[in-house]
């Protein structure tokens, strides 16, 4: 990880971090500073006794120090709103 001066971030910065956390993968790194995290999970229909396969797309503020890409499977915290749609940041690089 490289070293990074940026207030946003959760690990060198004073950005403090509550309630949701979550892990996904990268999907899309392509805007700057934001990385497009999807979460896969199973929801339980009571109707048909089955359970449907769904998908989160999750924008999260990417910091300069962890310089995830796309195919990455990283953790997300989710913080204080930090733009119009990004409620979660990067903390770490799983895989």
């Amino acid at each position: 990880m490289l070293e990074c001066n940026d207030i946003k971030c959760p690990v060198h910065g004073n950005l403090s971090t509550r309630g949701i956390k979550l892990s996904g993968k990268v999907v899309s790194a392509k805007a700057k500073k934001t990385a497009i995290v999807e979460i896969d999970y199973t929801k339980y229909m009571y109707k048909y006794e089955r359970y449907l396969r769904k998908r989160s797309r999750i924008p999260a503020y990417n910091p300069d120090c962890m310089a995830v890409k796309e195919g990455d499977i990283v953790n997300i915290d989710e913080t204080r709103r930090l733009s119009k749609t990004k409620s979660f940041v990067v903390t770490g690089l799983v895989k």
